[in-house]
């Protein structure tokens, strides 16, 4: 809990509390203990697999906590509100999580379903919903249509509360805005929730029928179905991400001077984009674009990348060619989506006078605007083989004082405020991470003006009377060199904006 921020250790025990106080009229009034176990173990039994040892791995089994609400929803329709809450908790406690805190986690995500149980229930009771079911074997039959509306309310009640504590605990523990730490939790959460209702009240109608509770099993049939499809769908994500690290493992090989920039490219352009507002399923779609943004340097020589010392006009021309590389890499990738738009003109500049194509201001695509802006501030804030990383304050200054002519302001201005509010922290990303300058591997100090550093920052040849940008990857405006004798024009003629 130490390194829980306080705000989140708040929301935590906040939840514990209060989803004490929903279970402790249990008691002092009658409770059906039998149903109660049997609904608990059966809520239980559906979430351990993915913990077993001996199922994890080689059957499909769900993966993700939620595919059996219905057991729950049935609980808050059949159970006393105080009851339906303890059918929660020992699910709740085995299920499986994969990120730390692991134990933190499985008590926030039960007390959270404690309450949301409870609150179920009692809508479904407030509106007349335990009478509307009928009674127990032939003594009177279900209301239809009327039982779905307490069931739809209650199914509501159970999704806007975990709505709500979904967004607490993303405000607390992530310190995300306000503004974005609900956004689109309600409409995502919705859908599933009302089949997850339907599928519950009917697992109650069963169990309340001739048949008795072994009838209700069959509804687990559809809702194991589909879990089994959830579980493919997260194992395809898993081999998107294996696909991804191993061309940024690729990069990283190659060029061994910005070793681990790309990942932090990604964190920092989806820092970018989650202070913008921008949707949930648009995050990883950015992050996977600054994830493989220099994935064309696999296409440019080695022997360019690595080059200490100025480059020629025609290596120059070669290097500026990595971004189309990159482009058509990936260009069969379904799931990049805008990635690979962001992937070709990340080195645009909305004065026009980027590459590969020179377009300017809202020509470039947004993603690709953002992802400049963490390309260049990590680029910045590295250390590297032959200088010193800048401190953060300088990057921002720096990205500040280039704004509107070559990044985007509303791109600077977003990583301003992810970096005042999550900070920053970079690991040595040089071959010599001890003793800095120690061994002289660093070049000396050059004129102003004069280019340094290996390819891999791609420094532009700067004009007789200008400067070099400090800035790593990209540079002020300047007119870009010929590509030379025997290459080919990195800007195609029918390309945009040549």
């Amino acid at each position: 809990m130490r390194d829980i921020p306080a705000g989140a250790r708040i929301a935590v025990v906040g939840a514990v509390v209060g989803a004490g106080a929903c279970a402790l009229p249990v008691l002092r009034q009658g409770v059906p203990w039998a149903a109660v176990a049997l609904l608990a173990g059966l809520y239980a039994l559906c979430e351990w697999p993915p913990r077993c040892p001996v199922l994890a791995g080689r059957v499909n089994v769900p993966i993700a906590s939620g595919s059996f609400f219905p057991v729950l929803l049935a609980a808050a329709f059949l159970l006393p509100p105080a009851a339906a809450a303890l059918v929660a908790v020992p699910g709740a406690l085995i299920a499986s999580v994969e990120e730390e805190p692991r134990r933190v986690r499985r008590v926030w995500r039960a007390a959270q379903l404690v309450i949301a149980a409870s609150a179920a229930a009692g809508a479904h009771v407030l509106l007349g919903g335990r009478e509307a079911l009928g009674g127990r074997g032939a003594a009177a039959a279900p209301d239809f249509p009327y039982a779905l509306l307490p069931a739809g309310a209650a199914a509501l009640v159970f999704c806007l509360v975990l709505t709500a504590l979904d967004g607490l605990i993303l405000a607390t523990a992530e310190r995300r805005p306000p503004r974005t730490a609900w956004r689109g939790l309600l409409l995502r959460s919705l859908a599933p929730h009302c089949a997850h209702g339907f599928a519950g009240l009917m697992m109650a109608v069963l169990w309340r029928s001739r048949f008795g509770p072994p009838a209700a099993l069959f509804v687990l049939l559809p809702m194991y179905i589909s879990c089994w499809v959830f579980a493919q769908y997260h194992r395809e994500r898993a081999a998107h991400r294996a696909t991804i690290r191993a061309l940024v493992q690729a990069v990283d090989i190659k060029d061994k001077y910005t070793r681990g920039h790309s990942e932090r490219v990604g964190r920092a352009s989806e820092m970018i984009a989650r202070e913008l507002g921008m949707e949930e399923g648009r995050l990883e779609v950015i992050r996977f674009a600054g994830i493989l943004h220099d994935v064309g340097k696999l296409g440019v020589p080695t022997r360019v990348l690595r080059k200490d010392g100025p480059l020629t006009p025609e290596e120059r021309a070669v290097i500026e060619l990595h971004p189309e590389y990159g482009h058509e890499m990936v260009r069969g990738i379904g799931f990049l989506g805008e990635a690979r738009a962001a992937i070709l003109h990340h080195h645009e500049r909305l004065d026009g006078s980027g590459y590969p194509y020179g377009l300017a201001g809202g020509q470039i695509p947004e993603a690709a605007r953002v992802v400049a802006v963490a390309d260049a501030f990590d680029a910045m804030t590295s250390t590297r083989s032959y200088r010193r990383a800048r401190p953060v304050a300088a990057a921002v200054t720096e990205l500040e004082r280039c704004a509107g002519a070559q990044f985007d302001p509303r791109m600077v201005g977003g990583l301003v405020r992810a970096l005042s509010r999550y900070g920053w922290h970079v690991e040595v990303t040089a071959d010599e991470p001890q003793g800095f300058g120690a061994r002289g591997n660093v070049p000396p100090s050059r004129p102003v003006g004069t280019p340094a550093g290996p390819a891999a920052d791609l420094l532009p040849t700067p004009p007789a009377t200008g400067r070099i940008s400090p800035l790593s990857d990209v540079g002020e405006p300047g007119p870009r060199p010929h590509p030379g004798p025997g290459l080919p024009d990195p800007r195609p003629s029918n390309a945009p904006g040549a």
